[in-house]
């Protein structure tokens, strides 16, 4: 995709999003608070339980959920809700790859994810869609949209993806597939990024556009003057953060680089560039694509051929372990 084109996607979008949000004063951010949680040992435990799934039966055994093991202040977001896109066949004895999707990306779970896991079906692979906390259906009525950047819940939430995440790894591993992978997008890729930190039961990961560390870029970029104020303010907050497990660079994967993928949008103007190559210096230099697209078209299926791409640098590690059990 030529540079204008990819940038001019990446700016629209941006504006789109920072035109949503409100333009009252910001309340505190509480950074030190998030901090604080995040160094507690039960923010993100050493042991992980199976998740505890049921299907729904009505739903032909595609969709599933099972009770957050992190739970939240919102009753509403303490149930998660997937789909799994099994093999014909003895699924259980086939690998899994787990699609995470980004921020609010409602095409892309509800119509891309689908046809990815059919694709990945034929290649009897099975494939499970997970929906992030208060995303969809488990978005409380009663929050409201923001543009506050709210620091502890940023960090609870994220350590709640990925209790989640590792959850339904156990489970997946517990019913008898031989291997699982992640495959994450934007968020779903910073999400997918600290789980593989914290479980080497996991075969592989693919990080596509990762958000690398908190990155004030939708004030950096907004055209609205109310927005683009709060941009120094944010920048020291998001110094303190990345002080944390939600900078990538701060941990180191529990898994061998071989097994690790990065996907950078060269002209991306959500995730910086350089977040994404120090990502990849601070974990060994693991394979790494650089493509010719932005953020949107590496996450929105706008680049044309990387799903099979993908599909084919992860088929022969899930079909190894396959193999060797």
């Amino acid at each position: 995709m030529i540079a204008p084109l990819a940038k001019l996607m990446d700016w629209s979008a941006i504006q789109a999003t920072t035109m949503l949000m409100p333009s009252t004063k910001a309340q505190s951010p509480r950074p030190e608070e998030a901090l604080k949680f995040l160094k507690m040992p039960d923010s993100l435990p050493v042991e992980s339980q199976p998740a505890q799934v049921e299907f729904d039966p009505d739903e032909s055994g595609v969709h599933f959920r099972f009770p957050t093991p992190q739970p939240s202040d919102f009753a509403g977001n303490n149930t998660v809700y997937g789909r799994l896109y099994r093999c014909r066949e003895r699924w259980q004895e086939r690998p899994v790859i787990v699609l995470l999707h980004g921020a609010g990306d409602f095409p892309e779970y509800h119509f891309r994810f689908p046809l990815i896991g059919r694709r990945c079906n034929r290649m009897e692979l099975n494939v499970v869609t997970l929906a992030a906390p208060y995303h969809f259906q488990r978005r409380p009525r009663q929050l409201k949209a923001s543009g506050n950047m709210d620091c502890l819940m940023i960090a609870k939430t994220a350590t709640q993806a990925i209790a989640e995440i590792r959850a339904l790894t156990g489970w997946l591993l517990k019913e008898g597939c031989p291997a699982v992978t992640l495959w994450g997008v934007s968020m779903g890729a910073w999400y997918a990024g600290m789980a593989v930190c914290c479980d080497a039961r996991l075969n592989s990961v693919v990080l596509a556009a990762p958000a690398v560390r908190m990155n004030p870029w939708m004030e950096q970029r907004a055209i609205r003057p109310c927005i683009r104020r709060r941009l120094q303010g944010l920048r020291e907050v998001c110094e303190k953060l990345n002080l944390s497990a939600l900078n990538l660079t701060s941990s180191q994967p529990a898994i061998a680089k071989d097994n690790i993928l990065l996907i950078e949008g060269i002209h991306d103007l959500f995730v910086p560039n350089e977040d994404v190559e120090d990502l990849w210096q601070s974990w060994g230099k693991p394979e790494i694509w650089r493509l010719p697209h932005g953020h949107v078209g590496v996450c929105c299926g706008f680049a044309p051929g990387l799903t099979g791409r993908v599909l084919r640098w992860l088929e022969p590690r899930l079909n190894n372990t396959t193999t060797r059990t």
